[in-house]
């Protein structure tokens, strides 16, 4: 029997989760793609579901499988110490921002989408039940979110900031208050590398707003490349053509550079693996880099494990991460190469396990 890589154990545990106690830092419900906790395996930073029937556990700094040492070690990121301070409006501030993985500030600057109620509600998205649960407020200032960033920093030393939107009802998609928001926090961290995350805007003009702005990378996220997928799973983002992504991915390449653009595509959404495969390689030679993630059913959504196709077998993501691993790799594309962004911190995906 072939012992199991890094990567494929990687994979493996980013589908079934770990039974973890005690992860200060975890996200609960939210734009997705899971539930998690945010632990650093070997020294890297992954954001692992916490599932309390997982077959790995944690004990003594180690990663065990059925109660066997799988050779990682794991250990959980501390909770940030700017998570104890309140804004000068009296928000607290992990109401405005999280942190993700051990070193990424992440904030969604508008809590609300105009696709959440049903029938247009993308199935896989929980974005407004942390709002409703309390956990955070429907629109961040651009101030507040400036002063958060600036306590991160000084802290804890965060390295990168990621900031999403829900899709608003204008033509820009929520974009002109993201570009709002980046050049607050570039005003007082003009060093402080910086994503944003959008559904293509109407007028891809907006994309030149962002970069001016002070972004430095841009998710423009279309989870699926197949029609079919997209709408069985998002009907109301999925109407919104995939020319419109092209086109907009296209400009944001020629506005952010190659391998500053970049994509989720969700493996287990049903789509055919070779074809989701062949579109990661288009989107690699556009100079977009598709960020494969597995799909978790998480709370608070319209899926759940039985619904649709559940969660996907280990051994199909861990075949598709491989396989765009390697395109990658052939086009010189890397993650960490991205100057900030969800593929830079690349702790949702096994990707850089596979040195992508």
């Amino acid at each position: 029997m072939t012992a199991p890589t890094p990567s494929s154990t990687r994979v493996d545990v980013a589908i079934q989760g770990i039974r973890l106690l005690d992860a200060p830092v975890a996200r609960r419900a939210g734009a997705g793609p899971s539930d998690d906790g945010h632990v650093l395996l070997d020294g890297v930073g992954a954001a692992i579901p916490l599932n309390p029937r997982s077959p790995y556990s944690v004990r003594g700094g180690k990663l065990l499988l059925d109660g066997a040492d799988t050779g990682m070690g794991v250990e959980a990121v501390r909770r940030p110490r700017f998570y104890d301070l309140t804004t000068a409006d009296g928000v607290p501030y992990d109401q405005i921002a999280r942190l993700h993985s051990a070193n990424v500030l992440a904030t969604t600057v508008v809590q609300t989408c105009v696709r959440y109620d049903e029938p247009e509600r993308c199935r896989f998205c929980a974005i407004e039940e942390s709002l409703r649960a309390g956990a955070t407020v429907a629109v961040k200032t651009p101030a507040q979110i400036a002063e958060v960033a600036l306590a991160a920093h000084e802290l804890d030393g965060i390295t990168q900031v990621v900031m999403t939107t829900g899709t608003s009802n204008g033509r820009d998609r929520g974009a002109t208050h993201l570009a709002r928001c980046v050049r607050a926090v570039h005003a007082v961290l003009p060093d402080l590398p910086v994503q944003v995350q959008c559904e293509p805007p109407g007028d891809l003009a907006t994309i030149t707003e962002l970069h001016d702005a002070g972004a430095r990378s841009i998710g423009i996220h279309v989870e699926s490349l197949d029609d079919e997928v997209r709408r069985r799973w998002m009907p109301g983002k999925g109407a919104v053509p995939m020319a419109e992504y092209r086109a907009a991915w296209a400009e944001a390449v020629r506005v952010f550079g190659w391998n500053e653009v970049s994509t989720y595509l969700l493996v287990g959404l049903g789509e055919d693996p070779d074809e989701l495969v062949a579109g990661a390689e288009e989107l690699i030679a556009m100079g977009v880099y598709p960020f494969v993630v597995p799909f978790r059913p998480l709370a608070g959504t319209l899926a759940t494990d039985v619904d649709l196709v559940g969660a996907p077998d280990p051994r199909v993501v861990g075949s598709v991460t491989t396989r765009v691993a390697a395109a990658l790799r052939r086009a010189g594309m890397a993650g960490a190469a991205q100057s900030a962004g969800c593929a830079a911190c690349g702790a949702c995906s096994a990707l850089s396990c596979e040195g992508a």
